[in-house]
C-alpha cells in the first residue's frame, strides 16, 4: 500500500491561515435567513386566518360569558403557580461536561503576529510553572521578531516566549510569566484502542473553548504535513472529533480527561481557507510529545532519533528502499546495505518510506529496534541502536 496522503494538498495543519471570523459564502436557495423569512411570513398568514377565526369564536364566547354573567353573580378565578427557580444540575460523573469542567482551564488560545502575517491556534498547560505545549506551525510566524500572546480561559492575556521547537514532530514549547497554572493530566497514548472516546478542545476559527467529541478512528496513521523544507512526520492518532483551523496545539482527551494527543492536522477535500473538518483529524501521540517537551524545557532543544539512511520516496513498496547509508551510522553498524528494503520495525509492517520515518520517530535516541529487511530475495533481521539529530528550528 502506498501512502494515501498528498502532503501538498490533502493534509492541512489545523492552525494555519486562520481567520477569527468564519466566512459565509453565497449559496443557491433561500439559505438560513430565507428559511427564517419564509417561516415568519407563513406565521403571519396563519395568524391572519387564525385571527378571523378567533374573532368569530371570541364574539360567541363573549356573548356566552355575558349571558352567564347575568345568571351568576360570581365568576371563577384562575390562579397560576409561581415559576420554579432555575437550578443548575451537576454534570454526571464521567460525562463530557464533567471532563470539560476540569480540563478547560488548562486550555489556552495562542495569538501569533509576524511582520506581515498573523494567525492563532491552541495549546495547553504542560507544567503549572508557565510551560505550554503547542504545535510548531502555530508559533512559526514569530521566529523572526514576531510577537506571541497567550490567552487563558478567564480572558487573561499574557506575553508568550518560545522556549524551543522541533519542526520534525511539529511541536513547540511556549512559556508565560505566571505560576500556579492548572496543568493538564497526561495519559498514555500507547494504551489507546480504535473506538475509544475522544474529546478535542481548542479555538477553531478563533472561537476559544470549543469542545467536540468523537472516537479514535485509527492508530499509527502515517501523516506528513508542511512542505519539503518544513515537513513534519506524524505517527498520528486519527479521530472523527471535529478539528478545524485553530484547533492546532489543543489537547485530544480520553474518557478520563487525560491528554492523549496534540491536535495537529486535518485531511480536507478543499484547498486554502476553505479547508474544514470532514471527520478526518490527526493528533500527535502524547507519549512522543512528552519526551520532546521535557527535552526542550531542560535544554532549549530536543533530539530526533535517526537510523542513518536515506530512503527512496518514490519506491512503490511494500517497504522502504535504502538508497544511501551514513558511514558509521546506526544502519551501517548493524549491517544494512544499499538497496535493502526495510519491511518491519519491531514487528510493525512498513508499507512505505513515510511509515518507516514515523515508526522510527515513535522511539527515542539510544533505543534498540528490530529491523526486518529484504536483500536479494532473502529476509533478514538486524538490531539497530538509534542515533540522534538535533532539532533544527
Amino acid at each position: 500500500m502506498t501512502s494515501q496522503f498528498d502532503p501538498e494538498n490533502a493534509i492541512k495543519p489545523a492552525g494555519q491561515e486562520l481567520t477569527s471570523v468564519p466566512i459565509v459564502t453565497n449559496r443557491r436557495g433561500p439559505g438560513v435567513m430565507g428559511t427564517v423569512l419564509i417561516a415568519v411570513v407563513t406565521a403571519l398568514v396563519v395568524g391572519v386566518i387564525a385571527g378571523f377565526g378567533s374573532y368569530a369564536l371570541g364574539k360567541r364566547a363573549a356573548e356566552s360569558t355575558s349571558a352567564a354573567a347575568t345568571q351568576s353573580p360570581e365568576s371563577p378565578q384562575l390562579t397560576l403557580p409561581d415559576p420554579v427557580p432555575n437550578q443548575q444540575v451537576p454534570a454526571a460523573a464521567g460525562s463530557i461536561a464533567a471532563i470539560v469542567e476540569v480540563v478547560l482551564p488548562s486550555v489556552v488560545s495562542i495569538l501569533a503576529e509576524g511582520k506581515t502575517d498573523a494567525g492563532s491556534g491552541s495549546g495547553f498547560v504542560f507544567r503549572s510553572d508557565g510551560y505550554i505545549l503547542t504545535n510548531n506551525h502555530v508559533v512559526d510566524l514569530v521566529k523572526n521578531d514576531g510577537s506571541l500572546s497567550v490567552v487563558l480561559t478567564d480572558g487573561t492575556k499574557l506575553k508568550g516566549e518560545v522556549v524551543g521547537t522541533n519542526p520534525a514532530y511539529d511541536l513547540a514549547v511556549v512559556r508565560v510569566d505566571k505560576t500556579n497554572l492548572p496543568a493538564a493530566t497526561l495519559g498514555n497514548s500507547d494504551a489507546l484502542r480504535v473506538g475509544d472516546p475522544a474529546i478535542a478542545i481548542g479555538a477553531p476559527l478563533g472561537l476559544a473553548g470549543t469542545v467536540t467529541s468523537g472516537i479514535i478512528s485509527s492508530l499509527n496513521r502515517p501523516v506528513t504535513t508542511g512542505n519539503t523544507a518544513t515537513a513534519s512526520f506524524i505517527d498520528a492518532i486519527q479521530t472523527d472529533a471535529a478539528i478545524n483551523p485553530g484547533n492546532s496545539g489543543g489537547p485530544l482527551l480520553n474518557a478520563s480527561g487525560q491528554v492523549i494527543g496534540i491536535n495537529s492536522a486535518i485531511a480536507s477535500m478543499a484547498n486554502g481557507s476553505e479547508a474544514g473538518s470532514i471527520g478526518l483529524g490527526f493528533a500527535i501521540p502524547v507519549n512522543s510529545a512528552k519526551r520532546i517537551a521535557e527535552e526542550i524545557i531542560a535544554t532549549g532543544t530536543s533530539q530526533t532519533p535517526v537510523i542513518g539512511v536515506s530512503l527512496d520516496m518514490n519506491y512503490s513498496g511494500p517497504g522502504a528502499r535504502v538508497i544511501k547509508i551514513t558511514g558509521g551510522g546506526p544502519a551501517d553498524l548493524a549491517g544494512l546495505k544499499l538497496s535493502d528494503v526495510i519491511t518491519k520495525i519491531d514487528g510493525r509492517v512498513i508499507d512505505d518510506a513515510t511509515e518507516l520515518v514515523v515508526a522510527i520517530r515513535e522511539n527515542a535516541p539510544g533505543d534498540q529496534i528490530k529491523v526486518t529487511y529484504k536483500r536479494q530475495g532473502s529476509t533478514n533481521t538486524a538490531t539497530v541502536t538509534l542515533g540522534s539529530a538535533s532539532a533544527k528550528p
